[in-house]
């Protein structure tokens, strides 16, 4: 199997993300979407707007959300929309949240688990994406990257419960009161790698649908405040890992490949905590579901940046 590419540079900073996106090669025209967790109410472990705000103004870009499937501060669009301004990321670009025009159902191929993916109506509007994620823990799905950001990121509510339950349902009110009771988890929540498998499934449908119509997209994740908890926990766990860098791949699968290669290598003390948390959640099987859909490789090879 080809191996893929990923640049690697330590320094996190707006210059340096800024090198690996230009590493890519790839120049972006037109509407550019930038699809960044702009982080839940109480969490201060999201991507500084003022760490991205180099790269999102270098393509003129439009950060993009959609909103959640649980009860909390963005699982609606103004709410959605005042979090990010109270955190900073109205002042450095506009803001679209894709699914408070509407969803669309986009083709699933070979679909174990998912008839079709449920995104933001708004996607359609942008001829190219940055899928710019935050690497860390995630109390679900073990790790989020590039792929969990846009499996879930770029997914309606609805499509959300869709993809946690697997292909099962999306009502959205009753996914909200699933986690009330033992019962309601074990009706609604399938088991663990049905959910990452539908998460690998509705990745790939979103690459297949920008591929399609000739708009690309590149993928980065930056490796900072490496908690074991997602930015969308509202009382995450402080990081356990000093930060470790700022990585870019045209292959969702290799980059987030690399992130967890990286946390497994390092001597950081803190690296069982978070190795605990993705194995616990068998997180690492996203990234063999994605491969077996063909969405990429996890062979890789890392070109250093530094």
């Amino acid at each position: 199997m080809t191996k893929s590419k990923v640049f690697f540079t330590k320094e996190i900073s707006p210059e340096a993300l800024v090198r690996a996106f230009e590493a890519l090669g790839v120049e972006l025209k037109g509407k550019v979407a930038i699809k960044v967790s702009t982080g839940e109410a109480g969490n201060p472990n999201y991507l500084n707007p003022q760490l991205i705000k180099e790269l999102v103004q270098k393509v003129n870009g439009t950060i993009v959300e959609c909103n959640t499937a649980y009860e909390g501060a963005r699982n609606n669009s103004d709410q959605h929309r005042a979090l990010a301004e109270e955190h900073g990321f109205t002042k450095i670009a506009d803001i679209d949240i894709m699914d408070e025009t509407g969803e669309i159902e986009i083709p699933v191929q070979s679909g174990k688990h998912l008839k079709y993916d449920i995104i933001g109506r708004n996607l359609s509007n942008y001829d190219s994406m940055i899928n710019l994620a935050h690497f860390k823990g995630h109390q679900m799905s073990g790790f989020g990257g590039v792929l969990k950001n846009q499996a879930i990121g770029i997914a309606s509510a609805s499509g959300k419960v869709y993809i946690h339950t697997a292909g099962k349902s999306r009502d959205l009110e009753k996914f909200y009161h699933c986690f009330d009771t033992p019962e309601g988890m074990a009706e609604m929540l399938p088991a663990q790698d049905d959910f990452l498998e539908s998460m690998a499934e509705a990745a790939k449908a979103v690459a297949d649908y920008m591929l399609e119509q000739n708009k690309p997209v590149l993928y980065l994740n930056v490796m900072n405040n490496l908690s074991v908890d997602c930015d969308c926990a509202t009382e995450p766990e402080a990081p356990c890992m000093q930060d470790i860098g700022i990585a870019a791949s045209l292959d969702p699968i290799a980059l987030d490949q690399v992130c967890i290669d990286m946390v497994w290598n390092s001597t950081d003390p803190g690296r069982d905590h978070f190795i605990e948390r993705v194995e616990g959640q068998n997180g690492r099987h996203i990234l063999e579901a994605a491969e077996h859909l063909g969405l990429g490789s996890r062979e890789y090879d890392l070109i250093e940046l530094d």
